[in-house]
């Protein structure tokens, strides 16, 4: 099931060979109830926790794709959710540091990566808006939730040549690649229309 699932995404465009071996390689119908297991290597997002989802596995691949990850590229992703995207990247070899802005998931999910093999460098319950400057810059950030605007503070904590992946846009969001060429110099990509559940911030 896993290998169709990984020739429907070839099918799809995704040609990065190491997003595919990840997908093929992990086990997502453990990321879902057991309800959704029939589900589970369907390209489509389905409810989680939270009023949350996980992903479509052709969006995390094709989010995947964009970071361009090398082997111990650090990379901060804004929404934990699931954790199926985290196990991802860390099989893409990334050091992961990972924002999840609901607690239901962050316990759930901080519990659940490491049972089945998946260690991030850091899990955090937190307001993504925010990324985590102690631990900046970054190879790469990728934001899994819609986000109406562009955060200021993860663009700042990028490095040089660093890349941002978000989807912006309230009800359907344009999947959008920041590549940092300088200290103030960004350049923008954006990469057709998408549906997330919202980011949320932190209103205190």
């Amino acid at each position: 099931m896993r290998q169709q699932l990984v020739e429907t995404l070839v099918n799809k465009g995704i040609m990065d060979e190491a997003v595919l071996k990840a997908i093929g390689k992990i086990p997502r119908h453990l990321f879902m109830d057991s309800g959704f297991i029939d589900h589970a290597y369907v390209d489509k997002a389905f409810p989680i926790a939270a009023d949350q989802t996980i992903s479509q596995p052709y969006t995390v691949a094709f989010q995947s794709e964009l970071l361009q990850v090398k082997p111990d590229d650090k990379v901060l992703e804004i929404g934990t959710g699931s954790g199926y995207q985290c196990a991802v990247l860390i099989e893409l070899g990334a050091k992961v540091y990972s924002i999840e802005r609901q607690q239901e998931l962050f316990k759930k999910t901080s519990k659940f990566l490491p049972k089945i093999g998946y260690r991030a460098k850091k899990l955090i319950f937190g307001d993504g808006y925010k990324g985590l400057p102690e631990e900046a810059p970054y190879d790469s950030i990728i934001v899994t939730a819609g986000a109406p605007f562009v955060p200021k503070p993860l663009l700042g904590q990028l490095k040089v040549d660093g890349r941002l992946v978000i989807p912006v846009g309230e009800d359907v969001q344009v999947m959008t690649l920041f590549i940092r060429k300088g200290p103030k110099e960004f350049e923008k990509h954006e990469l057709g229309e998408f549906r997330f559940v919202p980011l949320l911030e932190d209103k205190n």
